[in-house]
């Protein structure tokens, strides 16, 4: 009985540690969704009163082909930041898990303090890097014998442009991540290995890869889901051009808020990215086979 008396506290006390965050949730992001949903089957705006109109404006927005190009934009925009984010983050916390303290230590504080660097201010930054006559970009180019590039007025390179500011600023935050998954693995692993034989590359994929394929998941799936939402540095480097080729999802329904009058196509918009978005995650799981087991 006492025991149970005890329980029942512990109960009380995690509920009431709960309940600020459950509060906040519900304030600023249920009942905030529950209204989007109930606006979104109305033709709304803040100047005259709402119509009922069901599902029309989701279907505005599936036959809208700018819609469509705006996501397809973001997918080939985290195709081009996430795998070479990953791939240098990897490299990069094998290198410094190898490095001794001190020197480790400066190199960890060096990759992530572009993390903490605001995205417009990354976007100024590799605007005047990108800049067709005084550009640091373009004076490498000329240096090296060749003509002048238009980095983001090219339709063919501009998103490759902006991706190089959005792995810079995530590599840092990756590589730690990468590195604490690298570290939580016992050294045991491999001097077991090194006595059995093994060389750097059998170690990297029967030990490393499976005892990180959490972090694996989370770095992809966070990295992914981030480059498809990208807004700051295509808003600042070109907004959205040229012919619409950089103009990402939350880009195209920020210019249709400012824009449309209104707001019930816009709403609706940003409902199916949701959706969208969470078949991209469910599909990742899938691939990945995620079980939650190390």
């Amino acid at each position: 009985m006492k025991k149970k008396a005890v329980k029942k506290k512990y109960d009380w006390i995690a509920i009431a540690f709960l309940l600020p965050m459950v509060g906040l949730l519900t304030a600023f992001v249920v009942i905030p969704l529950i209204y989007a949903f109930v606006v979104s089957f109305y033709e709304w705006n803040f100047y005259r009163d709402s119509v009922y109109i069901g599902w029309e404006n989701y279907r505005r927005v599936w036959v809208d082909k700018n819609f469509w190009n705006s996501l397809w934009v973001g997918l080939k925009f985290a195709l081009m930041v996430v795998p070479t984010q990953f791939v240098l983050a990897f490299f990069l916390a094998h290198m410094i898990r190898n490095m001794r303290q001190r020197l480790g230590g400066f190199v960890k504080v060096s990759i992530y303090i572009p993390t903490v660097v605001s995205g417009v201010a990354a976007a100024l930054i590799f605007s005047f890097i990108y800049n067709y006559n005084g550009g640091i970009a373009n004076a490498i180019v000329t240096a090296l014998g060749f003509e002048p590039i238009a980095w983001l007025q090219d339709v063919d390179i501009v998103l490759g442009a902006l991706a190089a500011p959005a792995i810079w600023l995530g590599l840092g935050f990756t590589t730690l991540i990468m590195l604490a998954g690298l570290n939580d693995i016992p050294i045991s692993y491999y001097e077991a290995a090194d006595m059995d034989g093994a060389n750097a590359i059998q170690k990297v994929f029967r030990i490393t890869v499976p005892l990180m394929k959490n972090i694996f998941l989370y770095v992809l799936l966070t990295g992914i889901i981030g480059a498809i939402q990208q807004f700051d540095l295509p808003y600042t480097m070109t907004g959205g051009g040229p012919l619409n080729m950089t103009t990402t999802p939350n880009l195209f329904i920020y210019n249709h808020f400012t824009n449309d009058p209104y707001l019930g196509y816009t709403i609706s918009a940003s409902l199916m990215l949701f959706v969208i978005l969470g078949l991209i995650s469910a599909v990742v799981f899938r691939v990945f086979r995620f079980t939650g087991e190390d």
